[in-house]
């Protein structure tokens, strides 16, 4: 069977792990956190990153941050990870979901305006598969209405918009290392980039329980407190120890899924030209990371063909989110502002195909003549 995923291993990471065991500390901010924090601090140029254990914790992280207060609207797509509206409804937000661009399935921005309300505190953009959302709009808007941004770039790790890495643009940024992005920690871990200095010093004490902790190792107090509302933020020096190999070899990875990427795009092109599916759109001031490669069939009862036309060949292909403004706590807790003329109708024709760091070629060969066999 070639799986549709497979955690990167780049060959460091257990020698890593064995490393921060003998080093005696295993807990939160220990020596391969550093590494991390700093590495993405120098190489996407954010004042300040936090090491955390998911991107949830992240999201959530941003939710106290920012003050979410019950009644609060935070407009966002509903095509996304339940991760992205739970941090917000935990604090008692309304979700106002707007619809989003069939070419970049990312929020339509020339929709959100309509969607404020006196009651809107926050816009949260998903950049979808590693593409950019249309910042510079988002951030224009955000400025009239006196919002913040917190943009859910769990999938955009190493991606740009006109030049700037995605995460790095709102006040705040939110990044993934489950085992299904381009790096892993371990499994599970993300972090939070502070890109407002004002925030920088409630978002140490929110992600230490509330406690003032950091600035007592640092040694600016001589005892830590409870000073504010918070959580247990930390990610484990293990966890840090599998992603800094990662990290290491951030460019290799990085160019591999772009090659794996392309190869299906150029193979694909043929079948796309003769419109019996699309494939994904790239805007020319985006550049992405390859998080995924997808292909888009003319609705679902095709998807589902061609899903076990390839699970018949060894073969696992899966579609992604269903719209969280269909589901029960969808409906609940938020609302859909304006018409889903999009939303759903793509959610159910697109198909992700395998990508990940180990893809063999031969077994991406498997892959592609899968689908032209199934398409001629």
């Amino acid at each position: 069977m070639i799986p549709f995923n497979s955690p990167p291993i780049v060959g460091t990471e257990l020698a890593y792990m064995q490393s921060a065991m003998e080093s005696g500390k295993l807990s939160g901010d220990g020596g391969f956190t550093r590494r991390c924090q700093q590495w993405m601090e120098h190489r996407f140029g954010c004042k300040k990153v936090l090491m955390t254990p998911s991107c949830t914790a992240s999201l959530e992280m941003a939710a106290l941050l920012i003050n979410i207060q019950p009644g609060d609207e935070v407009i966002m797509p509903s095509y996304t990870f339940v991760s992205t509206a739970n941090a917000f409804v935990l604090r008692g937000a309304v979700i106002v979901f707007v619809d989003i661009r069939p070419d970049t399935l990312n929020i339509d921005e020339t929709l959100i305006e309509a969607a404020i309300t006196p009651k809107t505190k926050a816009i949260v953009p998903v950049h979808y598969a590693g593409v950019a959302c249309e910042m510079d709009a988002i951030m224009d808007i955000a400025s009239r209405y006196t919002l913040f941004v917190i943009e859910d770039a769990a999938q955009g790790i190493m991606s740009t918009y006109k030049g700037r890495p995605l995460g790095t643009i709102g006040d705040i940024g939110c990044f993934s290392f489950h085992e299904t992005k381009n790096y892993t920690a371990g499994g599970e871990g993300g972090a939070t980039l502070i890109n407002d200095a004002a925030l920088i010093e409630r978002a140490e004490i929110i992600r230490e329980k509330g406690t003032n902790r950091s600035q007592f190792f640092r040694g600016q107090v001589d005892k830590y407190t409870w000073r504010d509302i918070g959580s247990s933020y930390l990610m484990s020096d293990l966890q840090a120890a599998w992603l800094w190999a990662q990290l290491e070899a951030a460019e290799q990875i990085n160019a591999r899924r772009l090659a794996l990427w392309q190869r299906y795009s150029d193979a694909l092109e043929p079948i796309a030209q003769t419109g019996r599916i699309t494939l994904p759109s790239m805007p020319p001031e985006c550049q992405h990371n390859a998080h995924m490669f997808y292909i888009k069939l003319h609705n679902n009862e095709d998807r589902g063909a061609l899903i076990d036309w390839l699970n018949e060949a060894g073969i696992l292909a899966v579609f992604h989110y269903i719209p969280l403004h269909s589901s029960p706590a969808g409906q609940r807790f938020g609302r859909f502002h304006g018409d889903d003329q999009h939303t759903q109708v793509e959610s159910e024709r697109l198909l992700r195909l395998p990508l990940f760091y180990n893809l063999s070629d031969n077994n991406q060969k498997t892959v592609i003549n899968s689908l032209l066999s199934f398409f001629s």
